[in-house]
């Protein structure tokens, strides 16, 4: 009976700690100037604001802002009409609706338009697997940055997004970078 308790507690708290070492305590990349900045889909959670409050402050003149969400997200389609004259603004769709296709997007984009490195905008516990993907898919620099925020996840929360991270992982690593060239891999 102990070891039918001890087995899944033991890896409740092995997940814990190293979801916690590896996502939560993910590293940030200094800010450097870049030919475009990257924001990924996700929660309507300041990353479009801090995307483009970036390239306001001349980190890169050109924000692409992932778009998972479809043409009735109001708020989403309120950041992809905010091009200024300091700052092009434009919205993609990822094909795959994955990291993947934004990575896959972001290769692409980046051959039509000369890019050699990229700011890639998520949420710190993604970023380390964002980094893994787009190193598969994309052939310049990336500079990794967190939206600028906490989370208030419970532990059960915390749980299920380190298990989903590392699950995330497994899958671009069977994946591999040559599902970076046909979209139809998901």
């Amino acid at each position: 009976m102990i070891v039918i308790v001890a087995i899944p507690v033991a890896i409740t708290v092995i997940l814990g700690a190293v979801g916690y070492v590896l996502f939560t305590r993910a590293s940030i990349d200094p800010i450097a100037k870049a030919d475009a900045i990257i924001v990924l889909g996700g929660e309507h959670d300041g990353r479009e604001a801090y995307g483009i409050a970036l390239a306001e402050q001349g980190v890169a003149d050109t924000v692409v802002l992932s778009d998972p969400y479809g043409p009735h997200d109001k708020t989403f389609q309120k950041w992809c009409a905010s091009s200024s004259e300091k700052v092009t603004v434009f919205c993609e769709k990822p094909v795959p609706s994955t990291t993947r296709g934004e990575a896959i997007f972001t290769q692409e984009l980046a051959r039509q338009h000369g890019w050699k490195h990229v700011v890639v905008i998520s949420w710190q516990y993604h970023l380390p697997r964002a980094r893994y993907i787009f190193g598969q898919c994309f052939d310049g620099t990336v500079t990794m940055r967190a939206v600028p925020r906490t989370y208030d996840f419970s532990l059960a929360e915390w749980e299920f997004t380190y298990l989903y991270q590392l699950a995330g992982f497994v899958k671009a690593a069977v994946q591999g970078s040559s599902s970076c060239t046909d979209p139809s891999v998901t």
